[in-house]
Parts: C-alpha cells; sequence; structure tokens
C-alpha cells in the first residue's frame, strides 16, 4: 500500500475493521457516523479509491459488492506511525513523547501506561 489513506477514506475504513464479515455499500453507508451524513453515492465514490490504492477487495455477490479491508487496522497504524516518526521526529519515538508531554498532550493515564510498557520492555 503506497498511497495514503485521506481522512474520509479513514472512516470508511474504520467500518470495515469493525466488521467481522464483508459489507455492501448500502451497510457501509448506514455505519458510518452520522455526523458525516453521506450519501450512498460518496460512500460508493470512498470505495473506489480505496479499491484503487489496494487497500479493499470486493467480491460479486448476485447485483451488488461485498467489500472487505485487505489490509488490518493494526498494519495500517504501524505504517502511519512509522511515517509519522520519521517523518517529525528523524526516526526517533522519544522526542515524540516529549513534544507530547511537553505541550500537555499526555494525561496521568497516559503516563501511567507508558511506565507500565516501559517496565515490561526493560525485562
Amino acid at each position: 500500500m503506497a498511497e495514503r489513506i485521506g481522512e474520509a477514506e479513514l472512516s470508511v475504513m474504520d467500518v470495515l475493521w469493525a466488521s467481522a464479515v464483508p459489507l455492501t455499500a448500502l451497510e457501509v453507508a448506514e455505519r458510518i457516523h452520522p455526523v458525516r451524513d453521506w450519501s450512498d453515492r460518496t460512500v460508493k465514490t470512498m470505495l473506489a479509491r480505496l479499491l484503487a490504492k489496494g487497500v479493499l477487495a470486493h467480491e460479486e455477490d448476485g447485483r451488488r459488492y461485498l467489500y472487505r479491508a485487505m489490509v488490518t487496522r493494526n498494519a495500517y497504524v504501524a505504517r502511519e506511525s512509522r511515517r509519522l516518526v520519521d517523518r517529525l521526529f528523524g526516526g526517533r519515538a522519544a522526542p515524540l513523547l516529549a513534544h507530547l508531554a511537553e505541550n500537555d498532550g499526555l494525561t496521568t493515564q497516559d503516563i501511567a501506561e507508558l511506565e507500565t510498557l516501559l517496565k515490561t520492555l526493560r525485562r
């Protein structure tokens, strides 16, 4: 997957990632967050873009298509996280965390979770 998934396209991917089975365009449209207020046509446009990017596959089911993700959410998050760290922080995660800490981007719960993670990694 060379092309990035845009924010609007990510809404469609989130619906497909949350589903255990392939979905029709209508089913995706029904599950998209109501704030989007997208028409079926808009959802079909997003599905077509994602198909062209190779992150979705579809199969015929009578007169309709069933869509499924070809990349897992974890794989996508890992790739985008790496891209962010490489592009903005010279490939190092520590400056990212320092930036978040200095700009009130970490909650008390975030800090506790990071401390637990660090303890686990040190073992």
